[in-house]
């Protein structure tokens, strides 16, 4: 499946989109489409800090064989903002005051030069869209970093692409972004997306972590309409030395330990292979997967000075430079400058890498923050399964730039650990509820500390390997009919505790009143199916 990439039917076209496809064809405009061209650019962009770290393998992914790791550095923004988001059809957006407001951004950059760089989102031709990113001059970096994320336009995708069958109705992604834009409307800045068009306005937005899930957002919107489910979160297969795989799904929020989960290498126990660990989709007509990126967007905080792992890193943002006992200049991974520092990373990072994997899912993960849970719950009923995947609680994470009065402490609940969705929660919750019917069994990881106690990634990598493995014991979990329990020393609950019990019915009730709010919030767009939330309360009922 791959969209149209010329015009074809007005079906796809909108005010929005076509103010933002427009501004691609002015003669201010230049192509910039490989990364070996990005690369020069970015290296040569005022703020570029050259590392002596050479990038591994170049000539795999596109670049020049002297390339080095590039780095630059954004100011006091680290992180996303969602507060920024508007999308077309939410209640309060003015169509016509936010469309003058990006007609006028695009004419404001008609004196800077304007790069036009095109990418492939979906790798199989079971799922591939192309897009297309127009970016001022000075901004090269972001531009090389998107290039380099997702995948760059070559002769064996071009091949791929053309084979896969047209989506209707479904043209290319068209982003336009403008890092330097200001307007006193919108002090954060202003991320725009009219996703049943596939287009978006990135305007005062410097971090490259919105233009990688904004490309993502909409892309996740176009399989979403054509019965994919969409997964922020990471894919792998155990190949085990009796011959037979076991495929886990993991998801959960920046700084969950998705990525840790998704790439750990088990001291060398299993053959493993990495489908991602950040952006795929799942057909819900035979549970195959596909990724929608070739390489990975990770913090550089979990990898030390001299980790092996930072030889894969191909550009880094916001982390600190020093230099060696040779005089080359090298990154400080470790985040010292500040939080949420990130990298690039190639995919040769996973050496057992796929586009996508064909054997339906045997288990989701859903990774949770919440003080109240044990490491691990295993969750018998469809509708709890899914009903908890829509209640996932967290909390906010460096990568996040919050307004002002927000309290980055509070447990949060993020459906599915996808804060990038943009059509009706239901839709996420009946997919994912299909494939829970499947007999794809669905657990709870605690990946952050159980009533005060941290949870190691010893203590969930081992629950996970006794799972895969077989020898995971779980029993009923005191009256809850729908919920399992594996004992783990430190760890057991104790419902005789009555604080415990207080904490814990609470949290429930907050997934409860949760649900009960998306039947008026964002006039019902988010409103979930009855049955979501009678399995929650009868959890509350049972306690």
């Amino acid at each position: 499946m791959s969209t149209i990439e010329y015009f074809e039917t007005k079906d796809i076209i909108s005010r929005i989109r076509t103010t933002v496809e427009t501004a691609f064809y002015g003669n201010n405009v230049e192509k910039l489409l490989t990364p070996a061209e990005a690369y020069k650019k970015a290296k040569n962009s005022p703020g570029t800090i050259e590392t002596g770290m050479p990038i591994y393998k170049p000539e795999e992914i596109g670049l020049p064989q002297d390339a080095n790791i590039l780095l630059f550095n954004d100011g006091a923004v680290k992180g996303r903002c969602a507060a920024a988001r508007r999308i077309v059809g939410e209640p309060e957006v003015d169509l016509e005051d936010y469309a003058a407001k990006i007609r006028e951004a695009v004419y404001d950059t008609r004196y800077r030069k304007m790069y036009h760089c095109q990418a492939y989102v979906g790798l199989d031709k079971d799922f591939m869209i192309k897009a297309h990113l127009l970016m001022p001059e000075n901004h090269e970096n972001i531009a090389y970093s998107w290039l380099l994320n997702f995948q760059y336009i070559n002769e064996l995708y071009n091949k791929m692409y053309k084979e896969s069958q047209k989506l209707p109705n479904e043209g290319d992604i068209y982003i336009f972004s403008d890092p330097d834009w200001t307007h006193p409307d919108h002090p954060l800045g202003l991320t725009f997306f009219d996703p049943e068009h596939n287009v978006a306005a990135l305007l005062g937005m410097r971090y490259f972590g919105e233009h990688k899930k904004g490309t993502l957002t909409l892309g996740w919107g176009t399989a979403n309409r054509h019965n994919f489910a969409c997964c922020h979160g990471g894919l792998k297969r155990y190949n085990l030395n009796d011959n037979s795989k076991y495929v886990v799904a993991v998801f959960g929020l920046s700084g969950s330990g998705k990525s840790t989960i998704t790439h750990a290498k088990h001291g060398g126990k299993y053959d493993v292979t990495i489908l991602h660990d950040d952006a795929f989709i799942i057909n819900v007509d035979d549970g195959s997967s596909v990724a929608l990126e070739p390489s990975y967007f990770d913090k550089t905080q979990d990898y030390p000075m001299g980790d092996e792992d930072n030889k894969y890193i191909l550009t880094a943002q916001n982390t600190g430079a020093t230099v060696d006992e040779d005089g080359n200049v090298v990154l400080v991974t470790e985040d010292i400058r500040n939080g949420n520092g990130r990298a690039v990373k190639s995919v040769l990072w996973s050496p057992n890498r796929v586009n996508k994997i064909d054997e339906k899912a045997d288990a989701v993960f859903w990774l949770m923050k919440d003080p109240t849970l044990p490491p691990v719950l295993k969750l018998n009923g469809t509708s709890l399964a899914s009903a908890m995947g829509a209640t996932l609680a967290t909390k906010r994470t460096s990568a996040e730039r919050l307004a002002e009065g927000v309290d980055p402490n509070a447990l949060v609940v993020e459906p599915y650990a996808n804060p990038f969705r943009t059509y009706p929660l239901e839709q996420d919750y009946n997919k994912f509820k299909a494939l829970f019917d499947t007999g794809i069994e669905c657990y709870i990881l605690n990946t952050g500390a159980f009533m005060g106690k941290d949870i190691t990634p010893p203590v969930t990598l081992g629950v996970i390997e006794s799972i895969i493995e077989g020898k995971a014991e779980f029993k009923q979990w005191e009256n809850f009919s729908d919920i399992e329990i594996m004992e783990i020393d430190g760890y057991v609950p104790d419902f005789s505790d009555t604080d415990y019990k207080k904490q814990f019915t609470a949290r429930m009730n907050d997934r409860i009143e949760y649900i009960k709010g998306r039947e008026t919030e964002r006039g019902g767009f988010d409103k979930l199916p009855a049955d979501a939330l009678k399995a929650i309360q009868k959890v509350v009922e049972e306690i």
